[in-house]
């Protein structure tokens, strides 16, 4: 079962974000086998972090759940909120299998939160500039409540439009970068 995991930094965590920083990679090393995606959300000049993406493969809700409430992170207060639903790998790869690669190109989370029946049951055409894409389901993974999507593009309203306007109660888009120590 996979999930998409969304952890949004509370005002003001940057410093307490920055040391736990070694502490939240070696707890992400652990998943390594079941990591999809992951990487940060940022401010709208690229410089600070405003929240945690991870998109992962896991047995059940129950160890989705660990996952993402065990995180050091989470455990210090770091995140306000946290977002985890059931997701759908429509894409059917990972983020490091992305044609595009690690660098180059501005990156986006779109994130549609649903209303009403289900869209962007199919993968856009432009599947080349699609780094994760997929449905935001309920716990039993029955009833769509939105899409994710992880986004190559030029700009914030390119990487919007990968999802149908109108069809979503909201549609977020936050600057987004690949994952994991540096190398």
């Amino acid at each position: 079962m996979e999930f998409f995991c969304y952890h949004r930094d509370r005002p003001d965590s940057v410093a307490l974000r920055n040391e736990l920083l070694e502490r939240h990679w070696s707890y992400m090393d652990r998943y390594e086998k079941e990591m999809i995606a992951r990487g940060p959300t940022l401010t709208g000049d690229g410089d600070a972090p405003t929240g945690s993406v991870h998109i992962v493969d896991f047995p059940d809700p129950a160890a989705a759940r660990a996952f993402v409430f065990d995180e050091p992170g989470y455990q210090a207060g770091v995140y306000r909120d946290v977002l985890l639903r059931r997701w759908r790998n429509m894409l059917g790869r990972t983020m490091w299998e992305f044609p595009g690669g690690r660098i180059g190109g501005n990156r986006y989370l779109v994130l549609g939160l649903g209303m009403g029946q289900a869209v962007d049951l199919v993968v856009p055409s432009d599947r080349d500039e699609l780094i994760a894409y997929g449905p935001l389901l309920s716990d039993d993974g029955t009833t769509w409540l939105g899409t994710a999507a992880l986004v190559r593009a030029p700009d914030p309203d390119t990487a919007r439009a990968v999802l149908t306007p109108d069809r979503y109660a909201d549609i977020e888009v936050h600057n987004w970068q690949f994952g994991g120590r540096p190398s």
